[in-house]
């Protein structure tokens, strides 16, 4: 019987190996399979061949030398235009929120090399697609890149290649591009042949879902044997038909200077059309075919050649000073232009061409009517009424020809120019401020300092309303600062360059006289009403006045252009009856302050040119308060550093705590374990760009910080990880021995009762913050629940999620509530770990008390430690807070020694006294 049970089971065994040993060699069988299948599959998909689509444009040819000269700098386009590509790329006639002007592309040469062919070279390249990065498909990460390879001939001027992108489908399928491109670069180059055009066609079938529409490309790429052919013969017969404009003297540029000082993209300069001119007249250059006056201009340089000085433009025309940076050009409104200095004038001279037939295809545009002309010159002495660079455009057609408009006039002023040698600026209007701006009596409060007269404080962004309340925004910007012109270098600003105090008084000493000064002052009318019909889009004014360095008050004289209408009616084409008001706040206040300010009309009210008062503010952003505002982020940082490092520390003393005593896990609350874990993965979540991407945020732009504060906060990131992982482990350690123990089905009771009393709490508080919410908007009070003035305004999500930072404060209030219901002498937390854990949340308080008295606070957003947007920070929950995470603590010390119940009244305990007595056994 023994014998043949021993066989049963050895014949089971027996049986249990052959099956493993069946199921291993299937296993490897279709893994086998599996290999040899994706093999053949694999060798049956080859890669599309060169000579199959490019050998009858450009010949392959074997590659030998990398050529490092020439050739990468000759197919270059860094801003082209093209149409089509449905199904990959958004198209503008039906998808929402994206804009012609966002379809642009480049074609960046990445490696050159010579062939056995002379004069064919082999290409490696990139071609970008970047409109995707501003439309509304933001799922796609980024432009679509394709990585190509081929040849082009220097003979033809073809181009051909081959190559692939990964992209995403708008459905969120992975897509694989195959594409050819072929580009024509003209042999010859001049302004008529310059262009570039050709397409990207697709090489998988039109039902294959990586299919895509044919794309049309258009270009004026960089040449480097590009001919001036036009601009040259206009000089050479003396550029006629032009006014010299301003009749002042004009500046000359040095030899060698040409590049550096008209190569660089303009600013955008407003059009002054002459006085018959509407939208019925012909007074552009694109005719009555675009239906409205553009209101701007803009100069994109193409290339420069500093040897023959002369430029390549393309010269953009629209209705809004925005967009013209980092934009393709739109061929209706764009005009192809070279240019060159005459140095005998001292002016630019410019020849410019339309793009023709760009409505139809791009395959059909062709360059022509190259009638149109422009100069353009840099007045050597300016003013309140002429300051900036002043310009003009013609057409060289007679009055009868088609295609012949009105003179133009355009001007701008550009602080990136203001420091060419022998500019000088004229005050004109000094007689007016005397009267108009009598001299303030210096505070009676010793030892406040303000701005410097030419330091980077003095230009600031402001907020401007109204009368009736609407809002508006702006830029206040010196140009000029006694004789000498407000210096480009403070454009931008870095913290090597901030004074510190010894400088600070020093100056102060040397410069405390008032000083003449003068301004740029710009700013956008108001929702639903033109603040003037000269506008155009934008308010400019130009102002010019005394700053008193003593009293930081600042009082100008401003005069504001006319619309050419207006001109007629007044004779006069600018207002120049405009008072502007300046408050600079002390430099070492102890509290954030803004500029304050006015704008107003000294005409009386029946004037037709009055306006009413304006009020601006704008945030102080002073170099000073910026050098303590990085000392108080590396501060933070520390704090942040410390905090996280400790809760490391306790999380892990209690790991180390509950290892040892594996009995006192299932008594943990799963609901505290819980909102600590969420309370260190939530900050994760919303931070997770800073662990792996360069995160530049607007503080850094101004404060110049570098890398080094983004690196301190990927580290904070880092730590903070560490805490979350060893908090999860210790969750998991907590729900896996209840899980394991069958027999706690009285923990599991108690721990729902925790849960649902702790859940009914929590809902009872964010109701009750989302009714003081709707009184806040009601009332209209939208004052930050913070002991430091910030200018933001709490929303209902701010609101929640501070609400959110006081339930992990009082993190130990479901350890209580099931030490209670449970009635547990346990000691299930460690003293190390819910004493240090409570005083890791407790400690922000505290630093939020420091700060709000002894650190000004100027920088929204610069906040590191101690957000006031992810708990309740004010004087009183600076307070509140500590003293309730203190009697948590002390509560579940007094729980773990005397009973859950110790904290009740004496007729809720008793039933755990009877709870606990021993029961004797009979046997």
């Amino acid at each position: 019987m023994v014998v043949a049970m021993e066989y049963s089971s050895l014949t089971i065994i027996s049986s249990q190996r052959r099956y493993q040993l069946t199921c291993f060699n299937a296993f490897w069988l279709l893994f086998l399979f599996t290999v040899l299948s994706t093999v053949s599959v694999s060798s049956s998909t080859t890669p599309p061949s060169y000579s199959d689509y490019c050998d009858s444009i450009v010949p392959e040819s074997t590659p030998t030398d990398p050529d490092y000269t020439t050739l990468p700098h000759l197919l270059r386009i860094p801003n082209g235009r093209y149409t089509g590509g449905d199904k990959i790329l958004v198209n503008t006639s039906s998808d929402q929120f994206s804009f012609d002007y966002d379809k642009y592309l480049s074609f960046t040469t990445r490696k050159v090399y010579k062939t056995k062919t002379s004069g064919v070279y082999k290409i490696e390249a990139y071609l970008t697609f970047s409109q995707s990065y501003y439309s509304n498909y933001r799922s796609r990460r980024g432009p679509l890149k394709f990585l190509l390879n081929g040849f082009w001939s220097e003979s033809s001027g073809k181009l051909c290649m081959l190559g692939s992108a990964s992209w995403q489908s708008r459905e969120g399928n992975s897509l694989e591009l195959d594409a050819v491109l072929k580009l024509n670069f003209a042999k010859n180059a001049t302004i008529l042949t310059s262009l570039v055009n050709g397409t990207l066609e697709s090489l998988s079938s039109s039902d294959d879902l990586n299919y895509f529409v044919p794309i049309s490309i258009l270009a004026f790429p960089s040449m480097s044997y590009y001919n001036y052919t036009l601009v040259s013969e206009e000089l050479d017969s003396g550029f006629p038909g032009g006014i010299d404009i301003p009749q002042n003297p004009s500046l000359g540029l040095q030899p060698g200077s040409i590049c550096s000082t008209l190569s660089r993209q303009f600013p955008p300069f407003k059009l002054e059309y002459a006085s018959e001119c509407n939208s019925s007249h012909n007074c552009t250059p694109f005719g009555k075919d675009i239906g409205y006056l553009p209101t701007f201009v803009s100069f994109s340089e193409i290339q420069c050649s500093e040897d023959v000085q002369k430029l390549r433009y393309l010269i953009d025309f629209s209705n809004s000073s925005y967009g013209f940076y980092y934009q393709p050009f739109n061929s209706d409104t764009t005009l192809v232009a070279e240019g060159s200095w005459d140095g005998k004038k001292n002016r630019l001279c410019i020849v410019a061409c339309r793009i023709l037939n760009s409505s139809d295809s791009l395959g059909n545009v062709r360059v022509g009517d190259c009638s149109i002309r422009l100069s353009l010159r840099y007045p050597a002495v300016w003013s309140i009424k002429q300051r900036g660079i002043v310009g003009q455009i013609w057409s060289n057609r007679t009055v009868n020809d088609s295609g012949y408009f009105h003179r133009i006039k355009f001007g701008g002023f550009s602080h990136n120019r203001v420091s060419l040698p022998g500019l000088e600026y004229e005050y004109t209007q000094m007689e007016r401020v005397e009267i108009l701006c009598p001299v303030k009596k210096p505070s009676q409060h010793k030892g406040l300092r303000y701005p410097i007269a030419d330091s980077y404080d003095m230009r600031f962004d402001m907020s401007v309303k109204d009368s009736k309340g609407r809002s508006s925004w702006g830029s206040a910007v010196p140009i000029s600062v006694g004789d000498q012109f407000y210096e480009h270098r403070y454009a931008f600003v870095s913290t090597s360059s901030m004074v510190d105090e010894s400088s600070a008084l020093e100056a102060e000493a040397n410069y405390s006289r008032p000083f003449n000064i003068s301004y740029n002052i710009m700013f956008y009318p108001f929702a639903g009403d033109i603040y003037d019909p000269s506008t155009d889009g934008q308010v400019e004014i130009s102002g010019e006045g005394i700053y008193d360095e003593q009293t930081g008050h600042l009082c100008m004289v401003g005069c504001k252009k006319l619309g050419s209408y207006i001109q007629e009616s007044t004779n006069d084409p600018m207002d120049c009856e405009i008072l502007l008001k300046f408050q600079f706040p002390p430099l070492n206040s102890k509290k954030g302050d803004v500029i304050k300010g006015s704008i107003e009309s000294t005409r009386k009210p029946s004037d037709p040119l009055f306006f009413e008062h304006l009020k601006f503010s704008a945030t102080a952003y002073y170099n000073g308060e910026a050098r303590r505002s990085i000392w108080r982020m590396d501060l933070e940082i520390i704090m942040a550093l410390i905090s996280n490092t400790l809760a490391c520390v306790f999380v892990g003393l209690q790991i180390f705590y509950v290892k040892k005593r594996p009995n006192v896990l299932p008594f943990t609350s799963l609901v505290m374990l819980v909102i600590l874990t969420l309370g260190y993965m939530i900050p994760l979540l919303l931070n997770f760009e800073a662990l792996f991407l360069k995160i530049h945020n607007r503080r850094n732009v101004f404060l110049r910080t570098g890398g080094w504060l983004e690196a301190d906060e990927v580290t904070v990131r880092i730590i903070t990880m560490v805490a979350f992982l060893l908090q999860f482990r210790l969750l998991q350690l907590a729900w896996s021995t209840r899980l394991g123990d069958r027999n706690q089905k009285g923990l599991w009771v108690a721990e729902m009762k925790s849960l649902f009393a702790t859940t009914a709490f929590y809902i009872s508080g964010a109701l009750m913050v989302l009714f003081v919410n709707w009184m806040k908007n009601k009332n209209g009070n939208t004052t930050v629940s913070s002991s430091i003035e910030v200018y933001q305004q709490h929303n209902l999500w701010g609101d929640l999620r501070s609400y959110g930072g006081l339930v992990i404060d009082g993190f130990l209030f479901p350890q209580i509530l099931l030490n209670i219901f449970q009635m547990s002498r346990e000691n299930a937390l460690s003293r190390s770990f819910y004493i240090g854990t409570t005083f890791v949340r407790l400690l922000p308080h505290a630093y939020d008390l420091y700060r709000a008295h002894f650190v000004p606070q100027h920088f929204d957003g610069s906040y590191i430690y101690a957000n006031p947007t992810a708990d309740f920070y004010s004087t009183a929950w600076d307070v509140i807070i500590p003293c309730g995470g203190m009697f948590f603590a002390v509560v579940i010390f007094l729980q773990q020694r005397f009973g859950g119940r110790c904290i009740l009244p004496r007729r809720f305990r008793e039933s755990e006294f009877y709870e606990k007595v021993p029961v004797v056994s009979n046997g």
